[in-house]
Parts: structure tokens; C-alpha cells; sequence
């Protein structure tokens, strides 16, 4: 009987030997199969272990990732709420062939802020409101934090409620209003994320669209609205035509004549009629001139090409000096006549008055073309 029962060790042994070198020669074939994470690859696994200066992470089949030395240290705050079995993400630093144990060199902190990034991406892709409070304000904007990742809030970007309405234009004054939203929180929507500069743009203006839809679809092309004026810009007016609804009247459409300054024409509080432009994404955009007759009409009757007129100087540009015929009613006078600025500065003044020939006459366009013809007549 104790020789059938050595046999029987033996054939067992052997047996044994035989399954260790079939293993060892499957986890051999196994593992040149598999392809290590890259350098920069996020990667999922458990955690095995928690020690002093390190954590370690199954990354089965890949091997051992491990967290330790300074991205250990970067990451402590977020390792302390680590335990044993807590599934995590983590970014690849070294895929284990710049270790001398094998282990795959993990950051924590990396990993997280590539997620943030992709959350970013997300939320914009997916346009999710965000409530935020505002940090700090700048001449610019808005300074809010989301994840730890500082944004930018432009002043360009703001809600109406919010935009800085200041009568001159003090960027100083502007900055105080700006300064008055720190400590609040707004809801913004991501419009730009910036990775490799770290930097992510906010706006206000794509969450108001939603909640305004409704309140601008009533309106038309042509409707005729009156409205207060609440607030006046460099480039406009500012006009609630009801509760919780502000259009706005560009310069251009603020008087037929040449408006350079809004606030020479209107003051806020002021009760004004305005015709409705246009109406998109939830914006209505208003004019005031479209309510008073266009000059351009009667000027064609009285005005045609090579007619000579009276004309006050009043504005210089790049392409020339403006100069008024009747009130509405201005043309151009092209630099060329004189071969440079200095050259038409020294034949014109502002605020006096020339003969002119017209050279273009377009009522429709309101465009005319003038040629400086001679003699200052005061």
C-alpha cells in the first residue's frame, strides 16, 4: 500500500510542475499580449493598499500602478479620503520601464484635472447651467471658480440686469459696479474651455436666451412699442418695453443723423416710442429713427450728381471728412482730393461750411460722394 501511495505523490507532483510551467507559460504569453498604458493615459483600477508614502492600485492586466514621492505629496489631500477597495482614476507618468520594481507610476492629482477638462467639454457640449459665485471683478469681467480651475466672466458676457450702465463711461465706475456681484452667485454656462492654457470663458448671456424665448417670441418685425430708457452705453440705448425685457437701440439706429455720443440725445428714465428690427435667440433689437421720417426721402427730390451744395465739416475719419448738408443728410469727401490727412485738415475745419459738388448720390443707401469745390464762407 506505501508503494501505490508514493506512486500516487509522485504522478501528483509532477502533475503539480506540469500546471506551474503551463501558468508561468500562459501569464508569459499573456503578458507580452497585453499593451502597457502609454504616458499620459488615464487609467482605472482598485486600490490594494494604503501606506505612509504611497498607495498602490490594481491595473489589472496591466500590473501594479503605484502613487508615491512628490505625486504622493500633490495628492495627499485627495488620498486621505482614500481606503482599501475604492475604485479611482489616475494618470500614467511612467508606464513601469523607468521603474525598478515594475510598478506603474501613477498621479492622482493629473487624472483629476484631466477629468475636470472633459467635464468642461461636457458641460459645454450639453450647455448646463451652473450656479457659481462670483470671486472677483476686474475692468473686464468677472473672476468665478469652477473645481478648483479659475474662469473669466467678460462684462461682454453678462445678463442685462447685470451689465455696468455708466453714463460716461468710466472704467473706473464700471469696475465699482462689477465689484458689487462679488460674493453672489449666478448662473453661467461654460462657452470656451482652454486646457493647455488652464483658462475657461463663461457667459450669462446664453442662460438668459432660455429664460427670454418666450417673453421676445410675442413680438414681430414692425411691432411699435413704448419703453424707459434704462440704461445708455457707448454703442446704444438700453429700453425696457416690460417687466424682465430690455431691447436694445444701437447707435446707428438711435437718430438719422450722425450720433457719436447717446447720451447727447437721451437720458436714462426717459419714456421713448421704438419699432421692433429684429427678433433672434432671444434678443429684440429696437429703433428710434425708424420712427421718424427718413430725410433721405425728400433729399431725393431736391438733390442729384453734379449739383452744388452747402456743407458743414463735421467729423474727420480715415476715409475722409463728413460733411453735413441738411439735417440727416451728410456725404462724404474722400481723403484722395487732397493726398493726405494733414493736407485736408489744413483746407478744412471742423464746423464750417464749404461749396461742394456732389459726386454720388444714393438715397436708398444713403450714401453721397462730395468733392471739395473752394471758399470758406463763415
Amino acid at each position: 500500500m506505501a508503494k501505490k501511495a508514493k506512486v500516487i505523490d509522485e504522478t501528483t507532483a509532477e502533475e503539480k510542475a506540469l500546471k506551474l510551467k503551463k501558468d508561468s507559460l500562459m501569464t508569459k504569453i499573456v503578458d507580452k499580449s497585453v499593451t502597457p498604458p502609454n504616458v499620459g493615459d488615464v487609467v482605472e483600477g482598485d486600490v490594494i493598499g494604503v501606506e505612509k508614502s504611497c498607495v498602490y492600485i490594481n491595473l489589472n492586466p496591466y500590473g501594479t500602478g503605484i502613487i508615491f514621492g512628490k505625486e504622493f505629496i500633490n495628492a495627499r489631500d485627495i488620498i486621505k479620503k482614500i481606503n482599501i477597495g475604492d475604485k479611482v482614476a489616475a494618470k500614467v507618468v511612467d508606464n513601469g520601464e523607468g521603474n525598478k520594481d515594475g510598478y506603474i507610476e501613477l498621479s492622482l492629482k493629473e487624472a483629476r484635472q484631466a477629468l475636470i477638462w472633459d467635464e468642461a467639454e461636457a458641460a459645454i457640449k450639453n450647455k448646463t447651467v451652473l450656479e457659481l459665485p462670483v470671486e472677483e471683478a476686474n475692468k473686464g469681467g468677472l473672476i468665478i471658480n469652477w473645481q478648483g480651475i479659475k474662469g473669466f466672466l467678460p462684462a461682454s458676457q453678462l445678463r442685462t440686469e447685470h451689465y455696468p450702465r455708466i453714463n460716461d463711461g468710466d472704467k473706473d465706475k464700471i469696475l465699482d459696479e462689477l465689484k458689487k456681484l462679488v460674493g453672489q452667485k449666478i448662473s453661467v454656462a461654460i462657452i470656451t474651455a482652454l486646457p493647455k492654457e488652464g483658462k475657461l470663458i463663461f457667459s450669462e448671456k446664453n442662460i438668459e436666451k432660455k429664460g427670454k424665448q418666450k417673453m421676445t417670441d410675442k413680438y414681430k418685425v414692425g411691432d411699435i412699442c413704448g419703453g424707459e430708457i434704462t440704461g445708455i452705453v457707448d454703442f446704444g440705448i438700453f429700453v425696457k418695453i416690460e417687466d424682465g425685457l430690455e431691447g436694445l437701440v444701437h447707435i446707428s439706429e438711435i437718430d438719422w443723423t450722425l450720433v457719436e455720443n447717446p447720451r447727447a440725445f437721451y437720458k436714462v428714465g426717459e419714456k421713448v416710442q421704438v419699432k421692433v428690427i429684429e427678433v433672434k435667440d432671444g434678443k429684440i433689437s429696437l429703433s428710434i429713427k425708424a420712427l421718424k421720417e427718413n430725410p433721405w426721402v425728400e433729399a431725393e427730390k431736391k438733390y442729384k450728381k453734379g449739383d452744388e451744395v452747402q456743407g458743414v465739416v463735421i467729423k474727420f475719419n480715415k476715409h475722409g471728412a463728413l460733411a453735413s448738408i441738411e439735417e440727416g443728410i451728410s456725404g462724404l469727401v474722400h481723403i484722395s482730393e487732397f493726398g493726405s490727412e494733414l493736407k485736408m485738415k489744413e483746407k478744412l475745419e471742423l464746423g464750417k461750411s464749404y461749396t461742394f459738388k456732389i459726386l454720388l448720390f444714393e438715397s436708398k443707401n444713403q450714401k453721397m460722394g462730395l468733392s471739395f469745390v473752394d471758399s470758406v464762407k463763415k
